[in-house]
């Protein structure tokens, strides 16, 4: 299993590296530009994925008041998991751009 890991890890970078250089082009503009559409990304859809989130969240917990005590304690479960992956959603959402922007600080990101 540990062999697996390491090869998607390894085939993961190798991916990255051309996916770095395609996007370099020469100029650097087509960094630049993966960079603003990732930051768009980061902006726009994951607080919306958060709010979908925290009803299903809502939905799950409270379809679960109405079962059995093994099946609310795994819709508690799924519920708090769903409500975790908001908030790490939101937190991605608010620290991603300042990240970004110190990262690439020489250029313009419209973050």
């Amino acid at each position: 299993m540990r062999k697996l890991g390491i090869l998607i890890a390894l085939v993961l970078a190798i991916s990255l590296a051309n996916a770095t250089t395609a996007l370099l082009g020469g100029t650097g503009s087509g960094l630049i530009g993966a960079v603003n559409s990732l930051c768009w990304s980061l902006k726009q859809l994951l607080p919306i994925a958060a709010m979908l989130m925290i009803i299903l969240a809502g939905v799950i917990y409270a379809a679960g008041q109405m079962m059995g005590a093994e099946t609310r304690a795994r819709a508690n479960v799924w519920a708090t998991a769903a409500l975790t992956g908001a908030l790490i959603a939101i937190l991605i959402a608010v620290v991603a751009p300042p990240v970004l922007n110190t990262i690439y600080g020489g250029t313009t990101i419209a973050c």
